[in-house]
């Protein structure tokens, strides 16, 4: 599934990286905890999180992911748009619980990594 697809779905707010949208994902993974998101190796990897700082971004650029997905409202910040620029990592904004995004990208046909 394409990115603006499912950003679409969700009703999400796209905060950087909208030439980035027609990126594919395959894969997600829901966790606040970026030493567990680090043993994830999958590729077309989307993160549901709502640790919404710098060390997000950085794990999602070590581990090669196609954009983050921050819930409960969260709102990222200029470092973390900067540093999503620079590795072209898309970052959305979701207003719902985890519980929820992650049900209704389930339903959408993404994959859980385990």
């Amino acid at each position: 599934m394409k990115l603006k697809e499912l950003v679409e779905y969700i009703g999400g707010s796209v905060v950087c990286c909208e030439e980035c949208l027609d990126r594919e994902v395959e894969f997600a993974f829901a966790s606040d905890l970026m030493s567990d998101v680090l043993t994830v190796k999958s590729e077309k990897l989307l993160l549901i999180t709502g640790l919404a700082n710098i060390q997000a971004v950085r794990t999602a650029e070590m581990s090669d992911l196609q954009a983050i997905v921050f819930v409960r409202n969260k709102r990222v910040s200029e470092d973390m748009i900067r540093l999503a620029q620079e590795n072209c990592i898309v970052l959305i904004e979701y207003p719902g619980t985890m519980f929820r995004v992650s049900g209704l990208l389930y339903s959408l046909g993404v994959k859980a990594v385990y």
